[in-house]
């Protein structure tokens, strides 16, 4: 059977199962979630995807709202991603009700046909928890989920068509001042004041800031700044939220935070510890071949992906980790005009909304498309994990140019 004739049947399968994945996409975006308890959601995508004939395993990476279904057996495999935490206050702003019922769909349309038409290997359907805050897919790269997989599709809602993610490294930085209390007009020679530490560290990381290369910054907010305006601040702690274009890069920005906060304190005569918060997420890679093959499968659904505009960021996500053990895609589909933005209420909406609904079939359509086409073909497979270990061998010259 032709690779023509492939793609219609599954494009057929998906619009089989249209109703059922938006109806599963408005569940999750009327009852939202936040990070690690998504429980609601993890028990409707696995019910779903046993009752397609897969083989669920709940608990994956220690975290019980993850999971992996799969589907077929042996390599090549090929894994089809779900997000679907929600943001404190806003719901899904972000459409990870979206993002969950394409690549449900996506599993679905391609194991259905590869089964049914003698495709071998493997189709993974995996649920990955606490995209907004944790990063459930570093876990799961840690737990060996993706080390038997050739590749990993998923795709996000946006504001704009894009055929690949600039989405940077990141991680959060504490710092912690410890001074000396006194009262500030009775004894103020006595004190030392944590407070002025931390706001002098924002002071330097401004000046600092101007030097950065383009994807890297620093924002900082405080944590504690002290119990009363009476009563010179002994302890203060400031939560930094650096990001890099490159994971190297990133170390850069750590180094400098760490650097002006310990020159803060030294000023002062306080002291600081600077430590970072969680494992943070990896720069992406984009897998160049596997995106524009994704872009020609949505296509047909007569939507154009193009290219992100130079020297724009789009923030960071833990599929970068993912990135850098397998190839991997993050394509963006507009579900508002480019003027509106995500971790919005406006956003929300639009992730319930029938241009909602049209992008994540098409996306389902396409990402089950690729993934036929990994199982399929190895000359794909091949040019894709070239393209990873080109990236590889280009990062330590990338950041030291």
């Amino acid at each position: 059977m032709s690779a023509q004739e492939l793609y219609g049947h599954v494009e057929r399968e998906v619009d089989a199962h249209a109703d059922r994945l938006w109806q599963v996409a408005l569940r999750l975006h009327e009852h939202p979630e936040l990070a690690y308890a998504e429980h609601d959601a993890a028990r409707l995508l696995t019910a779903e995807l046993t009752g397609a004939g897969f083989d669920v395993t709940t608990g994956v990476a220690d975290m019980p709202t993850a999971f992996v279904g799969r589907g077929g057996s042996g390599r090549p495999a090929v894994a089809l991603l779900m997000e679907y935490d929600a943001l404190p206050g806003l719901g899904h702003a972000c459409g990870h009700n979206l993002i969950a019922a394409a690549g449900l769909g996506a599993a679905i349309a391609a194991h259905t046909v590869a089964a049914r038409y003698g495709v071998p290997g493997t189709v993974l359907a995996v649920g990955t928890p606490a995209e907004e805050d944790g990063g459930g897919k570093v876990a799961e790269v840690a737990a060996g989920v993706f080390d038997d997989v050739d590749a990993a599709l998923m795709v996000h809602p946006g504001v704009r068509n894009q055929v690949r993610a600039p989405l940077t490294a990141q991680v959060q930085v504490r710092a912690r001042f410890h001074g000396r209390a006194a009262h500030p007009t009775g004894n103020p020679g006595e004190g030392i004041d944590a407070l002025a530490a931390l706001v002098e560290t924002f002071n330097l990381l401004g000046a600092v800031g101007r030097r950065f290369p383009a994807g890297s910054h620093v924002q900082g907010i405080v944590v504690d700044g002290g119990t009363a305006t009476n009563i010179v601040p002994d302890h203060a702690e400031g939560l930094f939220g650096c990001r890099g274009l490159t994971t190297s890069a990133l170390d850069d920005v750590v180094a400098d935070v760490t650097r002006c906060a310990q020159a803060a304190a030294a000023g002062l005569g306080a002291s600081v510890e600077v430590d970072r918060v969680g494992t943070g997420y990896r720069h992406f890679s984009d897998s160049t071949p596997l995106s524009a093959r994704f872009a020609q499968h949505i296509g047909r659904s007569g939507i154009t992906l193009t290219d992100p505009e130079p020297n724009t960021y789009l923030g960071s996500s833990d599929i970068g980790d993912v990135s850098g053990k397998v190839p991997a895609i993050h394509p963006f589909v507009a579900i508002m005009d480019s003027d509106g933005s995500d971790h919005t209420a406006a956003f929300a909406a639009a992730a319930a909304s029938d241009r909602g609904r049209r992008a994540m079939l098409a996306s389902a359509k396409a990402l089950a498309c690729l993934a036929v086409d990994i199982l399929r073909d190895e000359n794909v497979r091949d040019e894709a994990w070239a393209c990873l270990r080109a990236e590889v061998r280009a990062a330590p010259a990338r950041a030291g140019a």
